[in-house]
C-alpha cells in the first residue's frame, strides 16, 4: 500500500481511469508494486526505476493507541524524485491531479516535485486535490503547517481528518475545520470523520453526509479509499455531496478485510448500497 497507491487503486476499481507517478528501486519491492498496479489498470507510464535505490516502504501496526507506522524511506527512490521526474502530458492530460503531505515531506525534492507538479496542473486546468496525511514523525508541525497553507491556496479540493488538523492547528471542530480550509484557499473541503461519515462544502453552506455503519476489521487506508472514491464519482458526473455519499460507503466497505489493497471495493458493491442511503 501508500497513500496516494490507495487511492489510485480504490478510483481503478471503481471505474475511474488512472495513472501514477513515482520512482522505485530495482528491488523485489519495486516489482511487487508495479505489478499491483499493473493488476489493478494503473496506467504506469509516470513510474520510474533507479539502479542501487531501496524502495520507500514502511509497517504498518496495531494498538491500543490505534495505527503505529514504523518508517523505512530514508534516501528511497521516491524521496529523490525531482520535478523533471514527471513525464511531460501525464498531468496535462487528467482531469485530477492528486497529491499528499506525505510526499512533501519525505524529502526537500519531493515536495518541490508536488508543488512543481501542482503548478503544471493549474497551469492545464486540471483540477488538484490534495490529501494532508499528516505523519508527525515525517516532519516538524511549523513546516507541515506552512506548507499546507501553501498547498491549499492551490487546491480545488482538500481532504482533511480532524485529528491531523487539530494537532496543526488547534481547531477541533468540523465547521471550524471547514471555514479554516476555505480561508486558506481550498475551494471545496471534503472533511472524513470515520465511522461519523464525513462533511463536504464548496464554500457556501456544509453539509454533513451520513456514514455506511460497519463494525470494522482493519481500517489501513480507508481515508485514502474515501479519497480515491469521491474523485473516481467527481470524474464520472457526480456533485460533490452525491460522491461523497458513494465514498462513505466506499471506505466503510474498505474496513472489512485485512490491509490497505485487499478490501478495496469495486462498484458493483458500492452501487447498490448509496441507493439503499438515499431512499
Amino acid at each position: 500500500g501508500g497513500d496516494t497507491s490507495n487511492c489510485a487503486i480504490a478510483a481503478a476499481r471503481l471505474g475511474a481511469r488512472t495513472a501514477y507517478v513515482t520512482q522505485l528501486g530495482e528491488d523485489v519491492f519495486g516489482e511487487q508494486l508495479l505489478a499491483l498496479w499493473q493488476r489493478e489498470g494503473v496506467d504506469t507510464q509516470g513510474v520510474t526505476r533507479l539502479a542501487d535505490t531501496p524502495t520507500g516502504i514502511y509497517f504498518v501496526t496495531h494498538g491500543p493507541q490505534g495505527h503505529r507506522f514504523s518508517y523505512r524511506r530514508a534516501g528511497s527512490a521516491a524521496s529523490r524524485m525531482t520535478p523533471a521526474s514527471v513525464p511531460a502530458g501525464l498531468i496535462e492530460s487528467a482531469r485530477w491531479l492528486h497529491v499528499s503531505g506525505i510526499s512533501q515531506a519525505i524529502s526537500s525534492s519531493a515536495c518541490d516535485t508536488v508543488l512543481a507538479a501542482i503548478e503544471r496542473a493549474r497551469a492545464a486546468g486540471t483540477q488538484v486535490s490534495f490529501d494532508l496525511n499528516y505523519r508527525p514523525a515525517l516532519w516538524p508541525p511549523a513546516r507541515a503547517l506552512a506548507l499546507l497553507r501553501a498547498t491549499l491556496a492551490q487546491c480545488d479540493l482538500f481532504f482533511p481528518s480532524v485529528d491531523e488538523i487539530e494537532l496543526l492547528t488547534g481547531l477541533s471542530t468540523p465547521a471550524d475545520i471547514v471555514r479554516w480550509s476555505h480561508e486558506q484557499g481550498a475551494r471545496a473541503v471534503a472533511l472524513k470523520l470515520g465511522a461519523r461519515g464525513s462533511v463536504v462544502s464548496t464554500g457556501g453552506q456544509a453539509i454533513a453526509v451520513p456514514p455506511h455503519p460497519v463494525v470494522p476489521v482493519d481500517a489501513t487506508g480507508a481515508g485514502d479509499c474515501f479519497a480515491g472514491a469521491t474523485l473516481a464519482r467527481l470524474a464520472a458526473g457526480d456533485d460533490l455531496p452525491r460522491a461523497a455519499r458513494a465514498a462513505n460507503v466506499a471506505a466503510a466497505l474498505s474496513t472489512q478485510g485485512v490491509g490497505a489493497v485487499a478490501p478495496l471495493p469495486r462498484w458493483a458493491q458500492v452501487a447498490p448500497l448509496i441507493d439503499e442511503r438515499t431512499a
